[in-house]
């Protein structure tokens, strides 16, 4: 089908962590320390925080306040009401190395995927832990063996994490105290890779989920298929629905939102490394209109 795109942002250095919240599109831009948000038309665009760590996944508090993934020193930041950034969380004595992607829940306990590997070096890959920090602050680890955790959602008591280095993503039910139960693939792409040199775990990988959508109304989850320039619509058990193929960059990070819920969000980059992006400014934010909306848009977006 022929499909046309808006550009929401750009002038960026790598975009990440992207959410709708209180009518605007919310997103890290990396490498320039930023937490920017957008309306839907792109007309109005803020500087929402600065954070020095570089900022990766973002998330709202119930009473709305501001999480911020701060990855390379491994906190989460809170914005107070007066604008001010302060610490909300420290996972430096749980995460071995930089933190990535979070969801914040309704009840503001936030999750968080932790790298297991330093991947700016090129270590080899290890597993990783997600990390579950409630609203004190405190933190505990979850679940163990995860590769490469990245975008991750909560929705009807179920989180369901991308597992961009394992060709899988994977589901959990949440229990009433916060633990992780029924532990099981929500969609596998292909064999998990006995590589552990990323070039080559990249070239077996069939389906690199990076940064994940709120599900659809239809139970759908559109994905950022990193590594092979296209975002993906994809069933519960993995059937691939939809594709949206990138002409120019890689797409890295999607969200659905919008006003009636039927605008997909998608940030796209020619790379992701820090040594490669932090001096240019060619990533974007680029949207479409799809036709199943988000399971729950919010009213009046």
């Amino acid at each position: 089908m022929n499909r046309s795109f808006t550009k929401v942002l750009g002038g960026a250095s790598f975009l990440e962590g992207s959410r709708w919240h209180d009518g605007r599109l919310w997103v890290s831009d990396c490498y320039t320390q930023r937490v920017l948000s957008v309306t839907e038309d792109g007309r109005d665009q803020r500087v929402e925080a600065i954070v020095p760590g570089n900022p990766s996944g973002l998330g709202f508090l119930p009473d709305k306040r501001l999480l911020a993934v701060s990855m390379k020193d491994q906190l989460i930041l809170r914005r107070e009401s007066d604008g001010t950034m302060v610490l909300h969380a420290d996972l430096s004595g749980t995460a071995k190395f930089m933190i990535n992607d979070m969801v914040v829940d309704p009840l503001g306990r936030c999750w968080v995927g932790c790298m297991g590997f330093d991947i700016a070096l090129g270590a080899p890959v290890d597993a990783a832990v997600l990390v579950r920090v409630d609203p004190d602050g405190t933190t505990c680890v979850v679940a163990d063996d995860v590769w490469v955790p990245n975008g991750t959602v909560f929705h009807d008591n179920t989180i369901v994490l991308a597992e961009t280095f394992a060709n899988r993503m994977t589901a959990f039910d949440v229990d009433a105290a916060g633990e992780l139960t029924n532990r099981r693939a929500w969609a596998e792409f292909g064999p998990m890779p006995e590589s552990r040199e990323v070039a080559e775990i990249i070239s077996q990988l069939e389906i690199t989920p990076d940064g994940i959508a709120e599900p659809d109304a239809e139970g759908a989850v559109w994905i950022a298929d990193a590594f092979h320039a296209r975002a993906l619509r994809i069933a519960p058990g993995g059937q691939v629905l939809e594709e949206i193929r990138m002409s120019d960059g890689l797409v890295f990070d999607v969200s659905l939102g919008g006003a009636d819920g039927h605008t997909l969000f998608l940030a796209v980059s020619p790379g992701y490394a820090e040594a490669e992006r932090r001096d240019h400014r060619d990533s974007v934010l680029l949207a479409t209109r799809v036709d199943v909306p988000l399971a729950h848009p919010p009213a009046g977006g």
